[in-house]
């Protein structure tokens, strides 16, 4: 991600977020829903490329550090650059996790949980619908 645009932060009122995004995006997005397992575009994503937020199209995740978990959701090792992720506690649904969100838009992209594989032991489990996929030719 461009330094520059990584300060930026993209604001947005509601009416703009459900003009920008379709419905699906915007409930993940912008209402933290979750996508249903098993039913996201880049579970079984396969190629290279750069996973980017839907919402403000920051560089998120890198394909080099995503993993089949077996959860429905893509998942991921960790971001492409720590700080363009944001954590937070979330206690909805009876539960306490650790929330992700993009950094520059404010997008809820889905959760981190503590067993990964990899260093940092993490599972970022990321919505597909908070995301769009930037890759080559041959990463469908």
């Amino acid at each position: 991600m461009d330094p520059q645009q990584k300060s930026v932060k993209v604001e947005k009122s509601d009416e703009q977020w459900r003009a920008e995004l379709d419905e699906q995006a915007y409930a993940v997005l912008r209402q933290a829903a979750t996508e249903a397992p098993w039913t996201g575009a880049y579970v079984d994503q396969k190629g290279d490329g750069v996973y980017r937020c839907r919402g403000c199209g920051a560089e998120l995740f890198s394909s080099q550090t995503k993993f089949e978990s077996g959860s429905g959701w893509p998942s991921f090792t960790d971001p492409v650059v720590s700080d363009a992720v944001e954590l937070k506690e979330d206690r909805s649904h009876f539960m306490v996790r650790t929330e992700a969100v993009c950094a520059r838009c404010g997008g809820h992209l889905g959760h981190v949980f503590d067993d990964g594989p990899g260093d940092s032991g993490q599972r970022w489990c990321i919505n597909s619908a908070a995301l769009d996929f930037d890759g080559g030719a041959d990463a469908a």
